[in-house]
């Protein structure tokens, strides 16, 4: 096999660096809520279109840094029914 004859000792030693992609998640889920929040309270007051993308364009951000913390959640609980992988049957 392929990995026995290695030089190096990444492939058994790497880590994920999960607690700082846990610590960036958070900071953009709040940077990106309050954005989209100020965005709602400009376009309401302005009435103004650009705003009112800007708001979406935030939320979505946060939306995404929200879907990355549950499964980043769901990593760190582990597989679900002991199992280690997919079951095809």
């Amino acid at each position: 096999m392929w990995l026995r004859n290695r030089a190096g000792t990444e492939p058994v030693t790497a880590r994920s660096p999960l607690r700082a992609r846990r610590v960036l998640s958070w900071i953009a889920l709040v940077v990106a809520a309050a954005a989209a929040v100020f965005f709602v309270i400009r376009a309401m007051a302005t009435g103004e279109q650009v705003w009112v993308w800007e708001a979406a364009l935030a939320a979505a951000v946060a939306v995404v840094a929200a879907v990355d913390l549950a499964v980043l959640r769901r990593r760190r609980a582990g597989p679900s029914g002991g199992g280690h992988g997919r079951s095809d049957g």
